[in-house]
Protein backbone atom coordinates (compact mmCIF):
# COMPACT_ATOMS: atom_id res chain seq x y z
CA UNK A 1 0.00 0.00 0.00
CA UNK A 2 3.15 2.31 1.08
CA UNK A 3 4.59 1.88 -2.26
CA UNK A 4 1.26 2.34 -4.38
CA UNK A 5 0.81 5.24 -2.83
CA UNK A 6 4.74 6.37 -3.51
CA UNK A 7 4.02 5.68 -7.23
CA UNK A 8 0.62 7.59 -7.21
CA UNK A 9 3.34 10.56 -5.55
CA UNK A 10 5.76 10.35 -8.31
CA UNK A 11 2.78 10.07 -11.06
CA UNK A 12 1.25 13.29 -9.71
CA UNK A 13 4.44 15.09 -8.98
CA UNK A 14 4.87 14.56 -12.83
CA UNK A 15 1.77 15.28 -14.05
CA UNK A 16 0.97 18.28 -11.63
CA UNK A 17 0.92 21.62 -13.36
CA UNK A 18 -1.68 23.91 -15.02
CA UNK A 19 -2.55 25.02 -11.83
CA UNK A 20 0.36 27.49 -11.71
CA UNK A 21 0.47 31.28 -12.60
CA UNK A 22 2.98 32.61 -14.64
CA UNK A 23 3.97 35.03 -11.24
CA UNK A 24 4.60 31.93 -9.77
CA UNK A 25 6.16 29.44 -12.11
CA UNK A 26 10.07 29.54 -10.27
CA UNK A 27 7.97 28.91 -6.82
CA UNK A 28 6.12 26.20 -8.86
CA UNK A 29 9.40 24.63 -10.76
CA UNK A 30 11.30 23.89 -7.33
CA UNK A 31 8.03 22.68 -5.47
CA UNK A 32 7.84 20.45 -8.54
CA UNK A 33 11.89 19.48 -7.66
CA UNK A 34 11.60 19.56 -3.84
CA UNK A 35 8.50 17.01 -4.62
CA UNK A 36 10.90 14.69 -6.66
CA UNK A 37 13.96 14.69 -4.30
CA UNK A 38 11.58 13.62 -1.59
CA UNK A 39 9.51 11.04 -3.29
CA UNK A 40 12.04 9.44 -5.55
CA UNK A 41 14.37 8.01 -2.90
CA UNK A 42 10.99 5.40 -2.52
CA UNK A 43 11.84 3.80 -5.79
CA UNK A 44 15.41 3.50 -4.91
CA UNK A 45 17.58 0.20 -3.34
CA UNK A 46 21.19 1.51 -1.92
CA UNK A 47 23.64 -0.97 -1.80
CA UNK A 48 24.35 -2.52 1.73
CA UNK A 49 27.66 -1.23 3.52
CA UNK A 50 27.91 1.45 0.91
CA UNK A 51 24.92 4.12 2.66
CA UNK A 52 24.50 5.26 5.87
CA UNK A 53 23.18 2.21 7.01
CA UNK A 54 24.48 2.73 10.74
CA UNK A 55 22.88 6.26 11.02
CA UNK A 56 19.22 7.38 11.42
CA UNK A 57 19.08 10.35 9.32
CA UNK A 58 18.52 10.31 5.54
CA UNK A 59 20.76 12.95 3.94
CA UNK A 60 19.23 15.02 0.57
CA UNK A 61 21.96 17.38 0.41
CA UNK A 62 21.88 20.43 -2.09
CA UNK A 63 25.03 22.08 -3.82
CA UNK A 64 25.09 25.71 -5.47
CA UNK A 65 22.40 28.29 -5.67
CA UNK A 66 19.47 27.56 -3.67
CA UNK A 67 16.66 27.97 -5.56
CA UNK A 68 13.96 26.25 -3.12
CA UNK A 69 13.69 28.49 -0.38
CA UNK A 70 12.24 26.14 2.41
CA UNK A 71 9.97 24.24 0.84
CA UNK A 72 12.71 21.45 0.53
CA UNK A 73 13.09 21.49 4.16
CA UNK A 74 9.00 22.04 4.60
CA UNK A 75 8.32 18.87 2.50
CA UNK A 76 10.46 16.33 4.45
CA UNK A 77 9.60 17.56 8.08
CA UNK A 78 7.92 14.44 8.94
CA UNK A 79 9.29 12.88 5.82
CA UNK A 80 10.77 9.28 6.55
CA UNK A 81 12.78 7.04 3.75
CA UNK A 82 13.81 3.79 4.38
CA UNK A 83 12.96 3.98 8.18
CA UNK A 84 15.32 6.71 8.74
CA UNK A 85 14.40 10.67 9.07
CA UNK A 86 14.99 12.70 6.12
CA UNK A 87 17.21 16.12 6.51
CA UNK A 88 18.10 18.25 3.97
CA UNK A 89 21.66 20.23 3.95
CA UNK A 90 22.86 23.01 2.19
CA UNK A 91 26.73 21.99 1.33
CA UNK A 92 29.57 24.49 -0.02
CA UNK A 93 32.44 21.68 0.11
CA UNK A 94 32.68 19.05 -1.94
CA UNK A 95 34.26 16.47 0.28
CA UNK A 96 30.52 17.13 2.59
CA UNK A 97 28.26 15.80 -0.03
CA UNK A 98 30.38 11.61 0.33
CA UNK A 99 27.52 11.84 3.72
CA UNK A 100 24.30 12.46 1.07
CA UNK A 101 22.62 9.84 0.15
CA UNK A 102 20.72 12.37 -2.65
CA UNK A 103 22.63 14.94 -4.27
CA UNK A 104 20.95 18.00 -5.67
CA UNK A 105 23.41 19.97 -8.06
CA UNK A 106 22.02 23.35 -8.98
CA UNK A 107 22.21 24.46 -12.39
CA UNK A 108 24.81 27.33 -11.21
CA UNK A 109 27.24 25.10 -10.68
CA UNK A 110 27.24 23.24 -14.20
CA UNK A 111 30.87 24.34 -14.67
CA UNK A 112 31.63 21.92 -11.57
CA UNK A 113 29.84 19.29 -12.60
CA UNK A 114 33.24 17.16 -13.17
CA UNK A 115 34.32 17.84 -9.92
CA UNK A 116 30.95 17.58 -7.88
CA UNK A 117 30.54 14.01 -9.30
CA UNK A 118 33.84 13.30 -8.82
CA UNK A 119 34.23 13.84 -5.47
CA UNK A 120 31.24 11.53 -5.09
CA UNK A 121 33.19 8.33 -7.13
CA UNK A 122 32.59 5.80 -5.00
CA UNK A 123 29.92 6.64 -3.07
CA UNK A 124 26.09 5.59 -3.81
CA UNK A 125 24.62 8.98 -3.75
CA UNK A 126 21.59 9.73 -6.13
CA UNK A 127 22.96 12.70 -8.12
CA UNK A 128 19.77 14.72 -9.67
CA UNK A 129 20.73 18.02 -11.39
CA UNK A 130 18.66 20.54 -13.93
CA UNK A 131 20.07 20.56 -16.85
CA UNK A 132 20.83 18.84 -20.21
CA UNK A 133 24.33 18.04 -19.54
CA UNK A 134 23.86 16.89 -16.56
CA UNK A 135 23.98 12.95 -17.52
CA UNK A 136 26.25 13.79 -20.22
CA UNK A 137 28.73 14.66 -17.47
CA UNK A 138 28.17 11.35 -15.50
CA UNK A 139 25.36 12.79 -13.32
CA UNK A 140 22.02 10.09 -12.54
CA UNK A 141 18.64 11.93 -12.94
CA UNK A 142 18.12 15.50 -15.19
CA UNK A 143 15.35 17.24 -14.07
CA UNK A 144 13.20 19.59 -16.52
CA UNK A 145 10.30 21.61 -16.05
CA UNK A 146 8.02 22.11 -18.76
CA UNK A 147 3.93 23.53 -18.86
CA UNK A 148 2.59 19.85 -18.17
CA UNK A 149 5.27 19.41 -15.25
CA UNK A 150 8.14 17.65 -14.33
CA UNK A 151 10.33 15.49 -16.95
CA UNK A 152 13.29 13.64 -15.92
CA UNK A 153 15.76 11.28 -17.51
CA UNK A 154 18.18 9.15 -15.65
CA UNK A 155 20.96 7.74 -16.50
CA UNK A 156 21.22 3.84 -15.96
CA UNK A 157 25.01 3.31 -16.29
CA UNK A 158 25.59 6.10 -13.78
CA UNK A 159 23.25 4.30 -10.75
CA UNK A 160 24.52 1.04 -11.85
CA UNK A 161 28.41 2.03 -11.09
CA UNK A 162 26.98 3.50 -7.87
CA UNK A 163 25.22 0.35 -6.94
CA UNK A 164 21.65 2.21 -6.86
CA UNK A 165 18.78 -0.13 -8.48
CA UNK A 166 15.97 1.70 -9.44
CA UNK A 167 12.69 0.86 -9.38
CA UNK A 168 11.07 0.06 -12.88
CA UNK A 169 8.59 2.06 -11.98
CA UNK A 170 10.61 4.69 -11.91
CA UNK A 171 12.29 3.86 -15.09
CA UNK A 172 8.80 3.88 -16.89
CA UNK A 173 8.17 7.67 -15.69
CA UNK A 174 11.33 8.58 -17.09
CA UNK A 175 11.08 10.49 -20.25
CA UNK A 176 14.24 8.84 -21.24
CA UNK A 177 16.68 6.51 -20.00
CA UNK A 178 20.29 6.30 -21.53
CA UNK A 179 22.67 3.47 -21.25
CA UNK A 180 25.68 6.12 -20.65
CA UNK A 181 26.94 9.56 -21.09
CA UNK A 182 27.97 10.88 -24.57
CA UNK A 183 30.85 12.81 -22.93
CA UNK A 184 33.71 11.96 -20.57
CA UNK A 185 33.11 13.24 -17.44
CA UNK A 186 35.11 16.61 -17.21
Amino acid sequence: MKLLAATLAVGAMCAWSRAATPDDSGNREYRLKANFLVTAPDFVEWPAGRSNDGQNTFFVCVTGRYSFGMQLAEMTRSKEVKGKRVEVKWVRKDVELRNCQVVFVSGSEEKRYGSILQALEGSSALTVGETRGFLDAGGMVALETTERGLKFEINLEATNEAGLRLSSRLLALARRVVQGSKLAKR
